[in-house]
């Protein structure tokens, strides 16, 4: 079975730090891309940050320069490094793995459950 879980979050105050991870199984790893998600209470869900297959990244304009992705093959996990946080980072995130030869098809990807990240002071 497929699943994705996420762990790191919590409450930190503004200019902090936190790591959050995911651990997948039931896939390939090696062949989904990995995002991280998030939702604000009353907003849609946004894309943060994806990593492809081969190592490219990209970011929402919001944490670039603040937040890292990065992914380890070995040990089927996916990490976003999160730095200098504000308070509109304050968001439940999701971990996402998208099967790369057929991206975008509903039923061949998987959804974390999300993790709490709140900051405030």
């Amino acid at each position: 079975q497929a699943q994705l879980v996420e762990s790191g979050g919590g409450l930190v105050q503004p200019g902090d730090s936190l790591r959050l991870s995911c651990i997948a199984s039931g896939i390939i790893f090696e062949n989904y891309a990995m995002a991280w998600y998030r939702q604000a209470p009353g907003k849609q869900r946004e894309l943060v940050a994806l990593i492809t297959v081969g190592g490219t990244t990209n970011y929402t304009d919001s944490v670039k320069g603040r937040f890292a992705i990065s992914r380890d093959n070995v040990n089927y996990a996916v990490y976003l490094q999160m730095n200098s946080l504000k308070p509109e980072d304050t968001a439940v995130y999701y971990c996402h793995a998208d099967y790369a030869p057929i991206p975008s098809v509903r039923g061949l990807d998987v959804w974390g459950k999300g993790t709490l990240v709140t900051v405030s002071s």
